[in-house]
């Protein structure tokens, strides 16, 4: 037990403090490369502690891909085999699509347990928690993605572009799904749990998957329909994944996809931020 200078009571001896001090440097602060790693693999350890979300990227793109390939196959091309090779990109887009609201899920759950107080009590760059989820969740994205292209090659699928048409697909669909996350991740943090974020995403992804090119062509659509369409991210980025996979893409097609996955980052990720570092979990 350290003893008092009993000349001057109340003051800890100097020698004892010092010795009760560690004599190792402080480590240094992280820096944002670091942070933002550390927390990808923290977003990665899910997969492997969550059972549920492991089932959900695996059997949910398989039973989509399966349902709408054999349901509407026949009607719309005549066979399987005609269909898959406009379905399958499409199908690629649609299940990204609908597995970004996890992101939000993911977040806003981390708030209601404090675990989102605590990292920001941290002395971390604080964006890291937000950046890192984003990247974690590319691999679950890559994983949806690959097995689309095996249940599509199983059931007839042959990308036209091979290899490399089909590695930068997956570049371009990485990138959507890392624009489209920055929309759930505001909503995550702007609801008061996670039902609220799974029914409002809900409602909004939906209308964007299947009023879009994924499954039929838009020229058959009502007018008013075709207009929505056509600017519609989803269908910007299948018709430029289906140009890529099959060889066939334009360069406005390219354009008009990357620029869409620039608009939503430029107006979302600003506003995600600003509700990150001013949100009141009180």
């Amino acid at each position: 037990m350290a003893m008092l200078d009993t000349a001057q009571p109340g003051i800890v001896d100097k020698q004892v403090l010092t010795s009760a001090m560690s004599a190792k440097n402080r480590p240094s602060r992280s820096n944002a490369l670091s942070a933002s790693l550390t927390l990808t693999w923290r977003a990665w350890l899910k997969l492997k502690h969550v059972p549920s979300q492991l089932v959900g990227i695996t059997i949910f793109p398989i039973l989509m891909t399966l349902m709408m390939t054999f349901l509407f196959g026949g009607a719309l091309a005549g066979s399987v085999q005609a269909y898959v090779q406009h379905l399958i990109p499409g199908m690629i887009v649609l299940t990204v699509t609908m597995s970004t609201a996890n992101t939000a899920l993911a977040l806003n759950t981390d708030i209601a347990n404090g675990i989102y107080d605590r990292f920001r009590s941290l002395s971390f760059w604080r964006p890291a928690v937000l950046v890192g989820s984003l990247l974690g969740d590319t691999l679950r994205y890559t994983i949806m993605v690959l097995i689309v292209i095996i249940v599509g090659v199983i059931l007839g699928f042959r990308p036209e572009a091979g290899l490399s048409g089909v590695l930068l697909s997956l570049s371009l669909v990485l990138v959507f799904a890392f624009s489209l996350s920055w929309i759930w991740t505001a909503l995550g943090l702007l609801m008061d749990d996670a039902e609220s974020v799974a029914m409002v995403s809900g409602f909004t992804t939906y209308p964007l998957t299947f009023l879009s090119n994924v499954f039929v062509d838009p020229a058959t659509m009502p007018e008013f329909l075709q207009a929505f369409v056509s600017i519609n991210p989803v269908s910007l980025v299948t018709t430029a994944l289906r140009g890529l996979m099959q060889g066939t893409v334009t360069t406005p097609q390219l354009v008009y996809a990357f620029l869409a996955c620039a608009i939503l980052i430029v107006v979302f990720a600003p506003l995600t931020m600003y509700l990150y570092n001013h949100k009141n979990t009180t």
